[in-house]
């Protein structure tokens, strides 16, 4: 199965770098973009397996079916909005109710949105040219490194001693310009950077994060500040998919062999 996604996710990735990779608030809950029983929810479709662009062109993975998986539990119809990965947090309450996006919770998002609980713990890697002597923290220092704009991965390089950073709307296309040597490294999320190293198997290798002391990050749905009643139901819900096999199932289909 894993195989099979990597396929439609590539073939997606390619397509789309032709055409161009969290509490509750006792103040008063922001209004949503939404009205009736549709939730309208913010994604990046360039972060596989979490989301991509399926073969149908709309966007799928593991963050998408989860997403949809809690709206038939709170009685929600999903509404998927593609949009850039750094917009995400802004247009919560105005263009989009919800993002899920493998979305990191941090202590400068929590200023302006409210978390759900956390659905997936993930830890950053870092992508080099194939042979590369980069192996430790301290190889990165002064590099020319490629991140995704707004994600963890821009955190971590930013505060790198010496290192030239380079930020990009997607994260394939951090590791074309790796491949073409505009870049000395990627820093992403696992996940997609296994994808990106199945896709380039004879051009990068995949370094894990714990070879660069990178502790874990939690992924969880950012909501609007202070809507504790939406926050309770898609809480609620992700609790039930995990209680009833759901979640695991999800698990496998998209992350897993």
């Amino acid at each position: 199965m894993k195989k099979k996604i990597i396929s439609v996710v590539l073939a997606s990735l390619l397509t789309v770098a032709a055409l161009a990779g969290c509490g509750n608030s006792t103040a008063a809950p922001a209004e949503t973009a939404s009205t009736g029983e549709t939730l309208v929810v913010g994604t990046n479709a360039a972060f596989p397996p979490f989301e991509y662009v399926g073969d149908d062109g709309q966007p799928d993975g593991f963050d998408m079916a989860l997403i949809k998986a809690i709206g038939a539990k709170i009685g929600m119809e999903v509404q998927i909005q593609d949009m850039e990965f750094d917009s995400l947090v802004s247009s919560i309450g105005s263009k989009i109710d919800v993002a899920i996006a493998g979305m990191t919770v941090t202590e400068e998002r929590q200023k302006t949105v409210d978390f759900s609980e956390s659905y997936y713990e993930a830890v950053q890697a870092v992508v080099v040219p194939k042979g590369s002597a980069i192996a430790a923290a301290d190889d990165l220092k002064n590099l020319n490194i490629g991140v995704q704009l707004g994600t963890t991965g821009e955190f971590i390089a930013d505060e790198i001693e010496g290192a030239n950073v380079s930020a990009y709307n997607k994260a394939i296309d951090a590791v074309n310009d790796l491949i073409n040597g505009r870049v000395d490294c990627v820093i992403v999320d696992k996940n997609p950077a296994e994808v990106f190293g199945a896709q380039y198997s004879d051009k990068v290798d995949v370094l894990p994060g714990t070879s660069f002391d990178f502790e874990p990050e939690f992924y969880a749905i950012a909501l609007p500040k202070g809507n504790t009643d939406l926050a309770n139901k898609i809480n609620a819900a992700i609790q039930e998919l995990k209680a009833d096999g759901t979640y695991d199932s999800l698990v496998k289909q998209y992350i897993e062999e």
